[in-house]
């Protein structure tokens, strides 16, 4: 019996110890493996070193130096030098900085110049896009130049997103400082701090559709890592870590072509359009937009706007050719037959809230005509969507947040499949907008008339 009993002990400790064997094993294993994943390995030349060497001892840009680390940029080599020394071509606004920096060569901002270096073709895929005129974008709006220093130059509000077309381009507004990330950039959150609010709330309108409800849902799973242009090259291959419902890039940097277009551009407009009808209420859209060539100041603004700031599609090539590319793209995972349909949709959505719209220009235009609305001195002779809030009477305000905020609620939020946004936040509002201008008008109207008796 004690023989028995000895060596059912053995044998239990030797089962003990084969777990406990295997148990280490695994846990060794995880640790490696994390280690060989987490601990970031950055080659550091001897001009990094110096720099980082010296922003350690005064206490500097501790947080800079962390991002650099965790880098693919640290990795291969490329430190502070490659970035923040400019190259030949640099723009002339980075070189003429003042620095505080003790190498006098040194400029704490950075141009794509010193990108292309090494990105040559993404960055000249970006000067194909409309992110690269986002600058010049702002400051061809008439009132951008009364604006407070520190809301455009200073960036803390309208430059702060339309910087990432600042001196050729500013990588780091999506793959940001200074880690670099692609993997970050290809999330729809790298988006979101610009592409939200007032007159584009296209995150909101994303995250509440169903693509925005499967990817908070599985996102975590999905394999950012992984180039664009690879996520659908088997189309038919089932993965977990493939993503299964658009992100922002699915479809505006389709492959990952940095020369984000789209079909109708910001304003949802096009020229010349074949429908008499809509193009009538077109005709009325663009005069409150002031692009007229009877004036200075419209030319100014076909030229600076329409033409270089590239917000309006001027022939049928080049909205076809963008229309195509996303028929292309929402072929991936619907029929194409489905997703011409579905976009046909929309371009029915602008061609109604352009109805309504050309409506409300004309009733505030008419008030001009007949002089019973405040003109100063640099105001053109009708309604101008352009200044924005820069404006004097009730209903030229509302007039401007019919056109820059619901009118464009309405048609994004139908192309970012977001029905809500599109009915009661779009739509809706703007029949609101037009019943309201419409008995303001009224009231002008008969204001004017018992003054006159």
């Amino acid at each position: 019996m004690q023989t028995k009993n000895f060596n059912l002990m053995k044998y239990f400790i030797g089962a003990l110890s084969l777990i406990l064997f295997i148990s280490l094993t695994i846990v060794g294993y995880v640790e490696v493996k994390a280690s060989k994943e987490e601990v970031p390995r950055p080659y550091i030349t001897q001009k990094t070193k110096k720099c980082l060497d010296c922003h350690i001892d005064k206490g500097l840009t501790k947080g800079a130096i962390r991002d650099w680390k965790l880098s693919r940029h640290a990795e291969k080599g490329i430190g502070c030098n490659e970035c923040h020394i400019p190259v030949k071509g640099t723009p002339e606004r980075i070189i003429k900085m003042a620095t505080v920096c003790e190498n006098k060569e040194v400029r704490r901002e950075v141009s794509s110049t010193n990108c292309k270096q090494c990105h040559e073709e993404k960055v000249k895929e970006f000067a194909a896009g409309k992110h690269s005129k986002a600058w010049l974008a702002m400051e061809a709006m008439p009132t951008t130049k009364n604006q407070p220093h520190q809301i455009i130059a200073g960036e803390k509000g309208c430059g702060g997103c339309h910087k990432i077309g600042r001196d050729e381009g500013q990588c780091d507004s999506c793959h940001t400082r200074h880690r670099f990330s692609a993997t970050e950039a290809r999330k729809p959150e790298a988006c979101a701090t610009c592409h939200m609010g007032f007159d584009h709330p296209q995150w909101e309108m994303y995250s509440t559709s169903k693509h925005g409800a499967i990817y908070a849902t599985e996102g975590d799973k999905w394999d950012f890592s992984k180039k664009i242009k690879d996520w659908y090259k088997e189309p038919l291959v089932a993965s977990y870590k493939t993503p299964r419902a658009p992100v922002c890039v699915t479809c505006h940097m389709q492959e990952g072509d940095h020369g984000v277009m789209t079909s109708w551009g910001f304003l949802a407009l096009r020229l010349h359009e074949d429908d008499k009808e809509w193009m009538g209420y077109r005709a009325k859209i663009m005069q409150g937009l002031g692009v007229t060539l009877s004036t200075d100041e419209g030319r100014r603004r076909i030229n600076e706007i329409v033409v270089s700031a590239d917000v309006v599609r001027l022939n049928k090539e080049d909205w076809q050719k963008e229309r195509d590319k996303m028929i292309k793209t929402c072929s991936q995972c619907h029929g194409e037959s489905w997703a011409k349909d579905e976009l046909k949709k929309v371009d029915g959505i602008i061609k109604e809230s352009d109805k309504l719209m050309a409506e409300a220009v004309d009733i505030v235009n008419g008030l001009y005509k007949d002089k019973l609305l405040p003109k100063p001195k640099d105001y053109p002779a009708h309604a101008d969507l352009l200044r924005f809030y820069e404006v004097q009477s009730e209903i030229e305000q509302k007039l401007y947040v019919m056109f820059l905020e619901h009118r464009m609620r309405a048609f994004q939020g139908a192309f970012h499949a977001n029905p809500d946004y599109m009915h009661w936040y779009g739509w809706a509002e703007m029949k609101r907008d037009l019943a309201e201008i419409r008995e303001e008008a009224r009231k002008l109207r008969k204001e004017h008339r018992e003054k006159a008796m």
